[in-house]
Order: C-alpha cells, then sequence, then structure tokens
C-alpha cells in the first residue's frame, strides 16, 4: 500500500508540476531587491559617483512627508553606501548638516554596528547620529525607527523601549518600519515572548488602515516563532495572522514591489505551515520582486534559496494534485 502511494504521488508530481508554472515569472526574470522606478536611477547616479539624485529622492520624501518610502530609500541607500562609499562621503563633505545625509549616516553607522562582533559597544557609539538625524527634522518617524534597531542591539531595557515608540508612533501613528522594529524587540528572540508579540501584531493589525503593510505583522510575528528554537503558539493563531496576510495580499496587485517583502515573509511562513496551495499563490503575486528577507537568513545565495523553495511548493501542489484535475490550481485550502 505503501509502495502505491509513493507510485500515484510521483505520477501526480511528474504530471501536474509542469503545468503549475502557469502564472510563474521565469527564473532568470526574478530580482533581488528590485529598486522602484524612483530609487532606481539614484542608485544608478551613486554608482556614477553622483550623490545628486539620491539627496533629491531623500528631499522629496521629506517635504512630502512620505515616510513609508523615505525610510525604505534610506535602508537602500545607506546598504549601497556600505560597499561603496565615495558617493555618500562626497554628500557628507559637500552638506554636512544636511537632514538627508544625516539620516543615511545613521543608519548605515547602525548597520555597521550591528554587523560587528562588539555590536553593544559600537551601537551605543552612534547614538549621537540618531540623535543628530532626529534633531534635523522634529517631524521624520524613521530616525526612531533607527532608535529603535538600536535599542534592540544595546539591550536598552524596556522603558527605553516604551519612550522610543512613543516618540515613532507620535510622529506617525501608522509607520510600518517603526512597527515592525518594535515586532523584533518584542519577540521571544529579544526581549519578549511569543505571546507579547502575537499580542502587539494583532492590536497593531486591527488599528491599521485599510490596505496598510501593518495588517501583515501578524504573519511577521508567526515568522518570528516558526524560526525561533523553543516556545508554543496555537496552530489556529498561526494561520489567522497567514490568513490575514493572504487577505492584504490580495489587495495589491502582483509584481507590486511596494508589498513585496511583506509577500516573501508570508511565503515562508505558508511553507512552513505546509500551506501549499496558499504558498503557490503567494509565489505568483511576488512575481519578479523576490527579497533578501527572509531567504537570507537561510542561505548566502538568496535569490537560489527562493528559486529553489518556489519549486520545491510547485512539487508539493503538484503531488497533492488529483490526476484527474489535468493540473489544475487546487481549489481547496490545504490546512
Amino acid at each position: 500500500m505503501a509502495f502505491l502511494r509513493a507510485l500515484i504521488r510521483t505520477a501526480r508530481m511528474v504530471r501536474n508540476t509542469p503545468l503549475l508554472a502557469a502564472g510563474l515569472t521565469p527564473d532568470d526574470e526574478v530580482l533581488l531587491d528590485a529598486p522602484d522606478d524612483r530609487l532606481g536611477p539614484a542608485l544608478v547616479a551613486a554608482g556614477r559617483g553622483d550623490y545628486g539624485p539620491a539627496a533629491k529622492l531623500l528631499a522629496m520624501t521629506r517635504e512630502g512627508n512620505e515616510w513609508e518610502n523615505r525610510d525604505r530609500y534610506t535602508t537602500r541607500l545607506a546598504a549601497f553606501a556600505r560597499s561603496r562609499s565615495e558617493w555618500f562621503d562626497d554628500w557628507q563633505a559637500a552638506a554636512p548638516h544636511d537632514p538627508d545625509a544625516l539620516l543615511v549616516r545613521a543608519e548605515l553607522a547602525v548597520v555597521r554596528g550591528w554587523e560587528s562582533p562588539a555590536r553593544a559597544e559600537l551601537l551605543r557609539e552612534t547614538a549621537p547620529l540618531i540623535t543628530a538625524a532626529a534633531e534635523a527634522d522634529p517631524r521624520d518617524p524613521v530616525p526612531w525607527r533607527i532608535a529603535l534597531d538600536h535599542a534592540r542591539g544595546t539591550h536598552a531595557p524596556h522603558s527605553v523601549f516604551d519612550a522610543l515608540r512613543a516618540e515613532a508612533v507620535h510622529r506617525s501613528s501608522h509607520h510600518y518600519g517603526c512597527h515592525a522594529s518594535a515586532l523584533q524587540y518584542l519577540s521571544a528572540s529579544w526581549y519578549g515572548s511569543h505571546r507579547e508579540c502575537f499580542d502587539f501584531a494583532e492590536q497593531a493589525a486591527r488599528d491599521a488602515l485599510p490596505g496598510s503593510l501593518i495588517q501583515a505583522l501578524p504573519a511577521r510575528a508567526a515568522y518570528a516563532y516558526l524560526t525561533s528554537a523553543s516556545g508554543s503558539v496555537p496552530r489556529e493563531r498561526l494561520d489567522a495572522a497567514a490568513d490575514l496576510g493572504i487577505a492584504l495580499s490580495r489587495e495589491y496587485e502582483a509584481g507590486d514591489p511596494w508589498p513585496a517583502e511583506v509577500r516573501n515573509v508570508l511565503a515562508f511562513v505558508l511553507v512552513r505551515l505546509e500551506r501549499w496551495s496558499d504558498a503557490l499563490e503567494q509565489m505568483r503575486l511576488i512575481g519578479p520582486c523576490a527579497t533578501s528577507f527572509p531567504w537570507d537568513r537561510m542561505s548566502d545565495d538568496p535569490l537560489g534559496q527562493f528559486l529553489e523553495l518556489r519549486d520545491g511548493v510547485r512539487i508539493e501542489v503538484a503531488s497533492g494534485t488529483p490526476l484527474r484535475t489535468g493540473g489544475g490550481r487546487a481549489g481547496a485550502k490545504d490546512h
């Protein structure tokens, strides 16, 4: 009987796997952390040594109160400056008090501190840079997201964390980056617990604006649990988090770079929950927009990891699809 089941599974896999490639972006067209149409030209110019477009882009986000874009662009520009710093060095020399240059400088310093074995000590030395960025534009919540990351790395107590989060919320009550950073602090892997993490994520999702990425925080809490070494969370709570993330994902067009990281994290969660059909749907919606996180936590080749896992999801769905359906997509949820 076991042999017969294995034979049927193999037959389903062979027949259905190629058909399930429909709607998936071809491997050679999937990009890792692809920039949007505004960030792309700034990165290209920075690669040529010209900081002007990056400075203009961040100034536009500050003047337009585009705090979510400002956070994303700051993170990406700091990551680029980490490997190629000449353009950023020129920017700092030309405009040492520019609020946008100060913000990138603070982010870059914190990222470098996190990478060091002497993390806590180096991060403490970066505190004045975060203060300078915050004082340069008191409206900006992004320095407070950086401060929350800094607090996690310097073992700041809950009282300090609460004060920093209050400052962030005061400036932008629905800022996804600040919420995601706070979630990490509250996770069991850092200074909280699975219960604290889920309670925070679920309350934030309930309070979120329609279509806000904050609605995906419970899925991110599920990711934190599924990658932890201990603890227990009821399966029902994990599935509810995944369902909320799926509902949010469906509000965006396939291949949209804006929810790309949320979709990649959600796909990871669905795979760990063995919800194969739902995971395949997210792979289709991700389109060409693979993101480093969470796959770089699993492999030094995050893009390769994403593509390999995507193939594995197709095989799992194909193996569970009855032969008589001709390899169509499964209609029922498999959880």
